[in-house]
């Protein structure tokens, strides 16, 4: 007896002539063959994933807090329930969300003191292990994250993700120019990366002291065993001045890096030697846009006592994660 699925119609996607049915595949939705060209596909899934349903209950809140302390794709799955898929959609909804925060509520900040430093990361694998096809794609391999970070607030002014070259250079200084009062002179240290030299010379150098730490490192040892994954030495650090008249004793890169610390703690992404990492671009720049936002609303300083949007007058007190997307929802729609 021909059942229901079997007596539907349909019609092949490519000629327009009608179909047979073939069976189901392993999600369930239903499968064809085409009378005339013989080719197979399969019907459109009647179920759509929202996001935004999954966000107002209140496990999908519970995955991305996972998310945000440290946990994987798999544990948050086993823990919440959610499929390991959903997960992804819900870290990338709002992570792209979360952007426009920053983007809409971080402008014309009095900053005093901002320090500069990338992070490394990798997005699918290693640089060194990408084929002679994959050597032109920029979105496998390594990924930094640049961070501009202010001292006093410890606020997150402006970030961004790609590669160690002088067109980042430029797109982090624009943000960080965007994010800043033009009223308020702010001293800015860097590591000694050349491409930042005409990247504040032609966004802000009217509006900053800079100056540059530059670390000499010893000679690496022969990778072998534990010498292998070990950071290399730091035998003399220099301080250089680069134009205005910074203050030699803030001179320092410290803060940033105690910054950079956060991140690897709390984005498993962002753990060494562990199989946590990306596998697409597009999520671990989500995953970096949800926690920078999160730790700049959300998250109290241990040192503050309050958020570090609080410490710089943007908000007068401590976002929760389900008003922070509803914030940056709201955000979205102005647009």
């Amino acid at each position: 007896m021909r059942t229901k699925a079997q007596s539907s119609p349909m019609v092949c996607k490519s000629c327009g002539k009608p179909a047979r049915f073939l069976g189901s595949n392993r999600s369930g939705s239903r499968r064809f063959q085409c009378r005339v060209c013989r080719r197979t596909f399969t019907e459109n899934p009647k179920h759509v994933f929202r996001t935004e349903e999954y966000l107002a209950e209140p496990r999908g809140l519970l995955a991305l807090q996972f998310l945000l302390e440290g946990a994987s794709v798999r544990s948050v799955e086993r823990i919440t329930g959610l499929h390991r898929d959903a997960v992804l959609k819900l870290l990338v909804y709002a992570g792209n969300q979360c952007d426009k925060v920053m983007d809409r509520f971080i402008r014309n900040v009095h900053a005093t003191d901002v320090q500069c430093d990338e992070a490394w990361s990798y997005v699918y694998k290693k640089e060194k292990h990408k084929t002679p096809e994959e050597a032109d794609d920029e979105f496998i391999g390594d990924a930094w994250c640049w961070v501009a970070f202010e001292r006093e607030t410890k606020m997150v002014l402006a970030w961004t993700l790609g590669r160690r070259t002088l067109e980042k250079a430029f797109e982090v200084m624009l943000k960080l120019r965007r994010a800043t009062s033009p009223k308020c002179r702010f001293q800015l240290t860097t590591d000694g990366l050349q491409a930042y030299l005409s990247a504040v010379d032609e966004m802000i150098r009217d509006r900053c002291d800079f100056a540059q730490l530059i670390k000499v490192y010893r000679q690496p040892l022969p990778e072998e065993g534990e010498q292998r994954y070990s950071p290399a030495e730091v035998a003399e650090t220099v301080k250089q001045v680069i134009s205005g008249n910074p203050d030699p004793d803030r001179i320092c890169t410290s803060h940033v890096e105690r910054f950079n610390l956060t991140l690897r703690t709390q984005i498993r992404r962002l753990t060494r030697l562990t199989n946590g990492f990306s596998k697409k671009w597009e999520n671990l720049y989500a995953a970096l846009s949800l926690h920078i936002a999160y730790y700049n609303f959300c998250q109290i300083h241990g040192s503050l006592r309050v958020t570090p949007a609080m410490q710089a007058g943007i908000t007068d007190h401590v976002w929760s994660l389900k008003e922070l997307l509803l914030v940056a929802q709201r955000c979205n729609e102005e647009r």
